[in-house]
């Protein structure tokens, strides 16, 4: 019974980190590819590359294993390092502000 129980929390958590290396993917696939380079980092292709295979080994093997260890640690990088430098230069799909504002500051209907 303890056992199962350790298994069934080892299956939430490969699937918490697959979303999370899913969710990385996805971030880095909607920044802009000037972005990558203005904030000095590598390339957009590199890291849908490093993001992509890191998401697929998450979903083929299981957590106890090295391959998914070091796709965290990857998408880690990205989350913590790549990203806010990212959203820094705005290279997210919104760089920031107001849904009411427009092109020249906000707009307040009068």
């Amino acid at each position: 019974m303890l056992v199962s129980g350790f298994y069934s929390l080892l299956g939430l958590l490969s699937l918490a980190l697959t979303v999370f290396a899913g969710a990385a993917l996805i971030l880095a696939a909607v920044a802009r590819e000037d972005a990558y380079r203005a904030a000095d980092k590598n390339t957009k292709q590199f890291w849908l590359i490093i993001l992509g295979v890191g998401f697929a080994v998450m979903v083929i093997f299981p957590i106890m294993s090295f391959l998914p260890i070091i796709a965290l640690i990857a998408t880690i990088v990205f989350m913590v390092d790549v990203r806010p430098a990212l959203r820094q230069i705005g290279g997210g799909r919104r760089s920031g502000g107001s849904s009411s504002d427009g092109p020249y500051g906000p707009f307040n209907g009068r």
